[in-house]
This record gives structure tokens, C-alpha cells and sequence, in this order.
């Protein structure tokens, strides 16, 4: 019984880190007008992940695997980038047509967030 107590305890410590941490993400992208297609916490490699919801434009998902989890941003560049997509003209909602200082905190978000809770944690 206290095994799966621990268990428990270590699977919700990682879905709020990686919530956090994803959302830092997901917080600048959407901050800065670039559409978010998908939300997911946990990878998803070989098996379809369970889709929670939509909303506006994204949908929010669970996959199977819990080692980390992501965000999938519209015009990110990426090894699963298909060539047919980087042919098509830049839009103006997407990743590769902002800025660099906005493309930048989009990218670092992710740490800023684990920075931030860090200290609120030393904090207390």
C-alpha cells in the first residue's frame, strides 16, 4: 500500500512539473498571437493519446508515457516538420513569423517557469 502511495505522490509531482513547465510555453505562444495546436501532458510515441478537450483551437491531451510532455506550436520548425509545410507561405499566426526576442521567450518559457518555481519554493 505505501508503494503505491509513493507512486502516486511521484506521478502527480511530475504531471505539476510538467504542466508548469509546458505552460510556460503555452503562456508566451498564445501571449504573442501564435496558435497552439496541441496541449499534451505525457509523450505519446507509438499509441494514439487520449484527447481531453478543445479549446479554441487547441486540444488538450493525456499520452501514455510519463517522462515529459509538450506543446505543439503552429510554424516550429522541427524534425517532424514536413517539407510540403515549409514550403507554404509564412502566416502571420505562426512561430516563424515573429520576432526573434518573442520566438526566444517562447523557447525559454518553459525554464523561466521552473526558475520562477524554484524560488517561490526556496521561498517558503
Amino acid at each position: 500500500m505505501v508503494f503505491l502511495i509513493k507512486t502516486a505522490q511521484l506521478l502527480l509531482c511530475f504531471c505539476i512539473l510538467i504542466l508548469l513547465h509546458e505552460g510556460g510555453h503555452f503562456f508566451f505562444a498564445k501571449l504573442f498571437g501564435i496558435r497552439v495546436s496541441k496541449f499534451c501532458l505525457f509523450f505519446d510515441p507509438w499509441i494514439k493519446p487520449l484527447k481531453l478537450f478543445t479549446y479554441k483551437g487547441t486540444d488538450y491531451c493525456i499520452g501514455w508515457l510519463p517522462l515529459g510532455g509538450y506543446v505543439s506550436i503552429e510554424g516550429m520548425v522541427d524534425e517532424s516538420t514536413s517539407a510540403d509545410k515549409l514550403g507554404k507561405e509564412v502566416q502571420p499566426w505562426e512561430f516563424r513569423a515573429k520576432p526573434a526576442w518573442q520566438r526566444l521567450l517562447v523557447m525559454v518559457g518553459g525554464v523561466l517557469v521552473n526558475f520562477l518555481l524554484a524560488l517561490f519554493i526556496y521561498a517558503m
